[in-house]
């Protein structure tokens, strides 16, 4: 199921992002062992559990709770996560390329260089945290709110975007380079730093002090000079 977000219609210029609203079953505890190529882990609770350096690609993970797991070069490319909460993950170099993420909650989440290129993004919130190098290349995101958290060098490079919003959330240096934006909010960010494509924000919708941040970036990419 999901819920529009409030205060993203932008008095009707704008799409709020319809967010997910996760009711997990009774849970059973994970048994241990290690990750498995194509796994089906359905109604599982993950506590602490340390999956360093396996490869679950192609793995389901449906209606499951997953709290202080580690995921330091972890192989989950072509996964689904559905239906499922993420808490206080921590990982780096997690490879999550061409995985679907639908209905998702990641809360809290320590993350670098995570490699979610080519994936697609549903009904996902991303609250709190901090999220290095995150890799959403050629991605398609509907419906994604990065919401209190920070994104350093976040690469959007080619990457759809259609109700995406912003809220309280610090960007550092992010790369918009041939991005499509429809719907997309970024007024609530605390702080809008865009290191290439600024010029494909068109689609996006920025506050006004934001505009006054972003134009000497803007003239420069005009050719204009500002003496």
């Amino acid at each position: 199921m999901a819920r529009t977000a409030a205060g993203g219609s932008g008095g009707g210029r704008v799409k709020g992002a319809r967010r997910p609203e996760v009711r997990l079953p009774p849970l059973e505890p994970w048994s241990g062992g290690e990750l498995e190529p194509d796994g089906d882990y359905d109604g599982l609770e993950f506590q602490d559990a340390d999956f360093v350096g396996q490869d679950a690609s192609g793995a389901r993970f449906m209606d499951c709770a997953l709290t202080g797991c580690a995921f330091d070069e972890t192989g989950l490319r072509h996964a689904r996560v559905l239906d499922t909460v993420l808490t206080g993950i921590r990982g780096v170099g997690t490879n999550l390329a061409e995985a679907t993420l639908r209905d998702v909650e990641l809360i809290d989440g320590r993350l670098g260089g995570t490699q979610l290129h080519g994936s697609v993004l549903e009904r996902v919130v991303i609250r709190g945290g901090k999220i290095d190098y995150l890799n959403l290349r050629k991605a398609k995101l509907r419906d994604v709110v990065f919401e209190s958290c920070v994104l350093v060098e976040p690469d959007f490079g080619g990457a759809v975007l259609e109700r995406v919003e912003f809220t309280d959330c610090t960007l550092k240096d992010a790369d918009f380079n041939g991005v499509t934006m429809k719907d997309v909010d970024l007024r609530g960010a605390a702080e809008l730093g865009i290191a290439t494509g600024v010029e494909r924000l068109a689609g996006a919708v920025i506050s006004m002090s934001q505009l006054l941040d972003l134009a000497p970036v803007l003239a420069a990419q005009l050719g204009i000079r500002v003496e």
